[in-house]
């Protein structure tokens, strides 16, 4: 017998779906326009290694976001036609699907609503010319309203925001090109203030990696909209590749140019926005804010339909709600600010998702293995050595070690492919359950 969440699912039938300019891409694109994946992306990085080794950072982040990332859990997406909490069964388990990667989906978007409240929030305060931040009241009644707001949106109106979610999305970009242009004649001449290339580049992958975790796991929610493997490799090069490569280079080169043309000491994004000065900084912290309306609410859309699914017996609002409480108490105590801790964390959780999917996905000759029974043992021990791996920056370790923890995204990813496949080799896979009547091959 399988759970609910995996009988009653029905796959996206091919009549449905879309090429990728129209799905995958855009959608992709989107997620790296968002303000928070660039607001810190020059921090740590541009200042010890300077212009061209974060471009080429940035350019082997990109790739390995596709190729590692994304790669197979879309293929599996489009080969099925299920969702990832479904095609997730195979590695994790029919029963072992509903912690992994269910329910650990959803309560990973908390931590992301919590940064969008923050984030949107403190822009909306320099926007408006106050000085008030976490911990204050005036941020406190700003960040509850905004982030309830938003939520009962995702819960109540998602599909209105997909349809304007494009057009808001032209919002950043717009906003990056804008600073771009203003501090490009400074771009040049920007030296950076210290040398520590190594563990720069390493953290600038890191940061990416990190950062895309969750969506590349996603990947086979975008898959299963994708006609065919063409339109999964175009909308990830484009979408995936493509898309972090520019969102972060112009971010990245603005505020390199900022230190010149603006003589500013700090290497956040919201610094080279102030930058600019009086009426026109004000306006672009303002419209950044209106443009994370679409990954807000998208967040607790996909919270919500996380605990819906794996937790039936609690109404969707109320969970989606009382989610939404949590990521709002991180937010006001500004512990929603750790942007880089955060990344870390989430490339800790789904890196290892990502690694076991990919192992398991080629173990089964390229294609879905169907559900399995019970818990998977396999896809558990990847997950936790894969995390263990993931946080060791976390841990008490010598100093002199730090630099060489990074990207740790991408060694957890590493660890559970290997662990995955060992396991798998050893016979420590569950047998197949017997597939739905309706499932895709």
């Amino acid at each position: 017998m399988l759970p609910d969440y995996i009988a009653k699912a029905v796959p996206n039938p091919t009549s449905n779906r879309a090429p990728w300019y129209a799905s995958t891409a855009p959608s992709y694109a989107g997620t790296f326009l968002w303000v928070v994946f660039y607001m810190e992306i020059a921090q740590g990085t541009l200042d010890r290694m300077g212009i061209g080794l974060s471009l080429a950072a940035l350019a082997v982040a990109a790739w390995l976001s596709y190729a590692l990332f994304y790669r197979a859990p879309a293929m599996l997406g489009v080969q099925t036609g299920y969702p990832l909490y479904v095609v997730g069964s195979s590695t994790f388990g029919a029963r072992g699907g509903y912690l992994m990667p269910g329910l650990l989906m959803g309560l990973l978007q908390v931590g992301w609503y919590s940064v969008n409240v923050y984030v949107s929030t403190t822009f909306i305060m320099k926007g408006l010319g106050l000085t008030a931040g976490a911990g204050t009241l005036p941020f406190a009644i700003a960040a509850i309203l905004w982030g309830y707001a938003a939520a009962l949106v995702g819960a109540l109106g998602i599909r209105y925001v997909a349809r304007v979610a494009l057009y808001l999305n032209l919002i950043p970009l717009l906003m990056i090109l804008i600073v771009f242009s203003r501090t490009a004649p400074g771009i040049i001449r920007y030296t950076p203030s210290e040398l520590a290339p190594y563990a720069a580049f390493m953290l600038l992958v890191q940061m990416v990696l990190g950062f895309f975790a969750t969506a590349g796991a996603a990947g086979t929610d975008f898959g299963r909209s994708n006609r065919d493997s063409r339109d999964v490799r175009w909308g990830g090069l484009v979408g995936v590749s493509l898309a972090s490569f520019v969102a972060g280079s112009l971010p990245l080169l603005s505020v390199a140019g900022a230190h010149v043309v603006f003589g500013i000491r700090g290497y956040t994004y919201d610094a080279a926005i102030a930058g600019a000065g009086g009426f026109l900084a004000s306006a672009m912290f303002l419209l950044f804010a209106v443009a994370s309306i679409p990954p807000a609410c998208f967040c607790s859309f996909v919270a919500g339909n996380s605990f819906e699914t794996m937790i039936p017996s609690v109404p969707r609002m109320v969970s989606t709600m009382a989610a939404v409480t949590v990521a709002l108490v991180l937010a006001i105590t500004g512990v929603a600010a750790n942007l880089v801790g955060l990344f870390s964390i989430v490339g800790a959780s789904f890196g290892p998702i990502c690694g076991a999917m990919t192992a398991d996905y080629l173990l089964a000759g390229r294609r879905w293995a169907g559900p399995r029974e019970g818990v998977s043992l396999p896809g558990y021990l990847a997950w936790a050595v894969g995390f263990v791996v993931g946080i060791l920056g976390f841990l008490p370790v010598p100093a002199e070690w730090k630099p060489y923890l990074q990207p740790a995204a991408l060694y957890s990813y590493f660890a559970a492919f290997v662990v995955y496949t060992l396991a798998a080799k050893a016979g420590l896979e569950p047998k197949p359950a017997p597939l739905p009547a309706n499932a895709l091959r």
